[in-house]
C-alpha cells in the first residue's frame, strides 16, 4: 500500500517522465575589450545599487531581499541564505533547468528523481519544496498535482535559497526553506547578448538578451530575453521542442519612483522519458535475467506518448520613496497554465522480465495570482536604529485537474497484455479505456498581514523581529465524488526572532527561532487537511573575511513538523497523525580568490526521522525516503588572465551524495555516489566558447527512489557547447 500511494503522490506533482531538454545561461558578466577580455561588466537596473536583486560579482553575493523582502547585508539575515548567481550559473554549465543551478548547495537535495525536464524537484532540509516552497520574485508559485509553473533559468540573474521556515515573510510555505528565483531586469547601460548550443544528445538551443534606453528617453528602459530549445534527448524516442519569451519596460520619471511591467510566455511540447518510475530492482540492485534496466530505455509508447503546456504571466514592480524616508513596494502578478499529459507509465514487474504499465492521462488548467503590499522606513529611537516593514499580500490559486488512468479499472495487471519487456521492448501494443482517476476544481485564497524590524543598537548588536498573521480560505469541488467535496477557513500566526553580532573582522554569529504553517490541499480521515505547523532553532557564524572577496556560512537547525499526512488502509488513504523532526549542519563558502580563482563548496549533514505515526507505529524512529544523510560539493574554476593564453578558463567540481532510503520501512538502500564535472571556456573579444561535461567519467547511479517503484538514475555524461557574444 505505501509504494502505490508514494507513486501515486509522485505522479499527482510529476508530470509523469519526461523529455531531458536543454537550455539556457547567458552570461551577464562579460569582457570589456580585447586587452582586458576578462574583467567583469557589472550590468544593473536602476534598483541593484545595492545589488540585492540584481548582478553578483563572481560567485559572491553580499545582499538579498529573500531573507527579508528588504535590502539587507547577507549577514544580517537570521538564517543561512544561498545565492547563485549568473555568472555561477554560467560556469558550472546549467543549461537545463531551474533545480540543476542548486546542486551544489548546502542543504539542498536537487533533481532528486535524475532527468525529469518539466518539473524542477528541491527538497531543503529533508523536506518537499517542490509544491510550496517554489517562488519567482518574491511571489509564490504553488502548485498542486500538475498545476506547477516552470522557470527557464536563461530568465534569471539569481536563483536564491533560505533555508528553514519562510511563513513569517511569505505567507504558506515548506518548512524546510524556499527557492526564489529572480528574473532578470532592464538595465541602465545598452545590452546585447545572444547564444547557441547543443549537447551530446542532440538538443539545440539558441537564446537572446537585449536590453536598452527606448529610443532617446531618459526615463524608460526596455529588455527582451528570449529562447527556444529542442532537439532529441537522452531516453530512446524522447524529444522536445521548448522556448519562452520575455518583454519588460521600465519608467523612472526620476531618482525616487519606478515602475516595471513585464510579461511571459512559453510552452513545451516533448515525448516524455521514463526516468523517475523504474522499480529498485533492476535500478538500484540487478534483477535476475534482467541485470539492470537501461537508463535510456523508453517504457512508454513512442507512437502515443505526448507532454505539452503552454503558460502566460504578466507582472508589475512599483515602488516609490518619500521625502520623508518612506518607501511604499507593490509587485503584482497573474499566471496561466495549460498542460497536458498522456501516455502509459512503468510500476514494477509483471513477469522476470516485463514490466507493468499504468495508462494516464491528465488535463490541467491552473490560475495563480500574487499581490505583495509594504511600506518601509529607517529612523532612530532609543539609542538604536530600526529598519521597520510593514505589509499586506494576497494570493489566489485555481486548478481544474482531470485525471484518468488504468487506476480507475483495478490495479495492473490488466486483463490487457500491456507489459513491456525490457530485453525486447514490444511497442504498438493495443491502450485500455482509462478510468476517471480525478475531476476536481479546487481554489484556495490568502491574504496575510506582517510587520518586520531589524533593530542595530549596542555598536555591533542586531535584533530581527517578525510577526505575521494569515487567513487561508479553500473550496474543493469533487465531480467524481460530491460527497467529498468540501469548504475549509483556517487562520494562522507565524513568528521569528533572530539575534547577531557584528564583530569588526567579519565574523557575525547568530541564533533564531521561527514558527512556521503550511497549507495543504485535500481530504483527510478526520476532514479537510489542516495546515502544516511548527517550529525551527537555527544557530551559526556568517563570516565576511575583510582580506578578501568571500562569505562563509556555519549553521546548525533543529525543524519539528507537525501535522504530517502518513498512509492508511482505506479511503480517502490519508490522516495527519504524524510528525517530522529534521536536523543538522550546514557549511557553505564562496570564495572570489583573485582574478584567477573562484571557488565554492558546501557540506551537510541532514538527519530526519519521523517522530509519530499513529496508523504505523513501526514506522516511528524512521527516515523518510528521497533525502540522503550527507551531501558535501567542491567547484573549482581557473581563468588565465596573462600571456599566451590569456581568456582560458578551466573548471572542475565534485557532487557526493550520501546514502538514502527506498522504502518507508528504511529495509531497503540506495547507494552513495560521487559524480565529477568539468569545464573549459575561452573569451575573446566579447566571444565566449564554452564545453561543460556533466558527470565526466559516465558513473551509473541511481539518485533516489521515492518508494520501491519509483527511482531515477542520475544524469548520463553529457557534453554540452556553447558559443555566446556580448554585441
Amino acid at each position: 500500500m505505501h509504494e502505490v500511494e508514494g507513486f501515486q503522490s509522485k505522479r499527482r506533482v510529476l508530470s509523469a517522465s519526461v523529455a531531458l531538454i536543454g537550455m539556457c545561461a547567458a552570461w551577464a558578466a562579460q569582457a570589456q575589450t580585447a586587452d582586458t577580455a576578462l574583467a567583469p561588466i557589472v550590468v544593473q537596473s536602476k534598483n541593484a545599487d545595492a545589488s540585492a536583486i540584481g548582478p553578483v560579482k563572481g560567485y559572491v553575493a553580499k545582499e538579498t531581499t529573500t531573507g527579508s523582502k528588504t535590502d539587507t547585508p547577507l549577514n544580517e539575515i537570521p538564517q543561512s541564505v544561498s545565492v547563485i548567481g549568473r555568472q555561477e550559473l554560467d560556469d558550472r554549465g546549467v543549461v537545463n533547468k531551474v533545480d540543476e543551478a542548486l546542486r551544489y548547495t548546502a542543504g539542498v537535495t536537487a533533481a532528486p528523481y535524475g532527468t525529469d525536464p518539466d518539473t524542477d524537484w528541491f527538497y531543503i532540509r529533508g523536506f518537499n519544496a517542490t509544491q510550496t516552497g517554489v517562488f519567482l520574485d518574491g511571489l509564490s508559485l504553488f502548485s498542486y498535482g500538475f498545476g506547477g509553473f516552470q522557470i527557464d533559468p536563461f530568465m534569471l540573474e539569481r536563483v536564491e535559497v533560505l533555508k528553514g521556515p519562510a511563513s513569517v515573510l511569505y505567507g504558506g510555505s515548506n518548512p524546510g526553506g524556499i527557492v526564489n528565483m529572480v528574473r532578470k531586469r532592464p538595465t541602465d547601460e545598452p545590452y546585447y547578448y545572444t547564444e547557441t548550443g547543443i549537447n551530446s544528445n542532440g538538443n539545440g538551443f539558441g537564446g537572446f538578451d537585449f536590453s536598452d534606453k527606448v529610443g532617446s528617453s531618459d526615463t524608460m528602459s526596455y529588455r527582451l530575453t528570449g529562447k527556444i530549445a529542442g532537439g532529441d534527448n537522452y531516453s530512446d524516442y524522447s524529444h522536445d521542442l521548448r522556448g519562452f519569451l520575455m518583454p519588460q519596460l521600465t519608467i523612472s520619471p526620476d531618482e525616487a519612483t519606478k515602475l516595471t511591467v513585464w510579461a511571459y510566455a512559453g510552452g513545451l511540447d516533448q515525448v516524455h522519458t521514463s526516468n523517475g518510475f523504474f522499480p529498485y530492482e533492476g535500478t538500484v540492485v540487478d534483477r535476475p535475467g534482467v541485470g539492470k534496466i537501461r537508463r535510456d530505455f523508453f517504457a512508454g509508447e513512442p507512437d502515443l506518448d505526448t507532454g505539452r503546456y503552454n503558460q502566460e504571466m504578466v507582472g508589475y514592480e512599483f515602488e516609490h520613496e518619500f521625502d520623508g524616508g518612506w518607501k511604499i513596494a507593490s509587485n503584482f502578478r497573474y499566471g496561466h497554465l495549460n498542460k497536458y499529459e498522456f501516455g502509459p507509465y512503468p510500476y514494477l514487474w509483471a513477469t522476470q522480465t516485463e514490466l507493468q504499465r499504468i495508462g494516464f492521462e491528465g488535463d490541467t488548467s491552473a490560475d495563480n495570482v500574487a499581490w505583495d503590499n509594504r511600506v518601509e522606513n529607517e529612523f532612530d529611537l532609543g539609542g538604536a536604529t530600526h529598519e521597520i516593514m510593514a505589509g499586506i499580500d494576497y494570493r489566489y490559486y485555481r486548478i481544474d485537474n482531470v485525471q484518468s488512468s488504468v487506476f480507475g479499472a483495478g490495479f495492473p495487471p490488466q486483463p490487457y497484455n500491456g507489459n513491456l519487456d525490457v530485453l525486447n521492448p514490444n511497442y504498438g501494443q493495443p491502450q485500455p479505456t482509462l478510468g476517471s482517476l480525478y475531476n476536481e476544481i479546487i481554489t484556495m485564497n490568502q491574504l496575510g498581514f506582517y510587520t518586520q524590524d531589524q533593530v542595530h543598537f549596542g555598536d555591533g548588536w542586531l535584533l530581527t523581529l517578525n510577526g505575521r498573521y494569515d487567513f487561508v480560505h479553500t473550496d474543493f469541488d469533487n465531480r467524481l465524488t460530491p460527497a467529498n467535496s468540501f469548504t475549509s477557513s483556517e487562520g494562522a500566526w507565524s513568528g521569528r526572532a533572530g539575534l547577531a553580532y557584528e564583530f569588526s573582522n567579519g565574523v557575525t554569529p547568530y541564533i533564531s527561532a521561527a514558527s512556521f504553517f503550511n497549507p495543504l490541499v485535500g481530504l483527510g480521515a478526520q476532514g479537510p487537511l489542516l495546515p502544516e505547523e511548527g517550529e525551527q532553532f537555527e544557530a551559526g557564524v556568517k563570516y565576511e573575511p575583510t582580506f578578501m572577496d568571500a562569505t562563509f556560512t556555519a549553521s546548525v537547525f533543529h525543524i519539528k513538523k507537525r501535522n504530517n499526512v502518513v498512509s492508511i488502509a482505506v479511503p480517502p488513504w490519508q490522516d495527519q497523525l504524524g510528525e517530522v523532526k529534521s536536523q543538522g549542519v550546514e557549511l557553505e563558502g564562496k570564495v572570489n580568490l583573485n582574478d584567477n580563482w573562484k571557488v565554492l563548496g558546501s557540506f551537510t549533514y541532514n538527519d530526519v526521522e519521523v517522530t509519530k505515526n499513529d496508523p504505523n507505529p513501526a514506522l516511528v524512529g524512521k527516515t523518510p525516503y528521497i533525502v540522503p544523510d550527507v551531501t558535501a560539493s567542491l567547484w573549482l574554476d581557473y581563468t588565465v588572465t596573462t600571456g599566451t593564453l590569456e581568456g582560458l578558463s578551466l573548471g572542475a567540481g565534485v557532487r557526493y551524495k550520501g546514502e538514502s532510503w527506498a522504502d518507508e520501512a528504511n529495509t531497503l538502500k540506495v547507494p552513495d555516489a560521487a559524480l565529477v564535472d568539468a569545464a573549459i571556456r575561452y573569451t575573446k573579444n566579447d566571444w565566449v566558447a564554452s564545453l561543460n561535461v556533466t558527470n565526466v567519467f559516465d558513473k551509473v547511479y541511481v539518485e533516489s527512489c521515492g518508494g520501491v517503484g519509483a527511482c531515477g538514475y542520475g544524469d548520463a555524461r553529457t557534453f554540452t557547447f556553447k558559443l555566446s557574444k556580448v554585441w
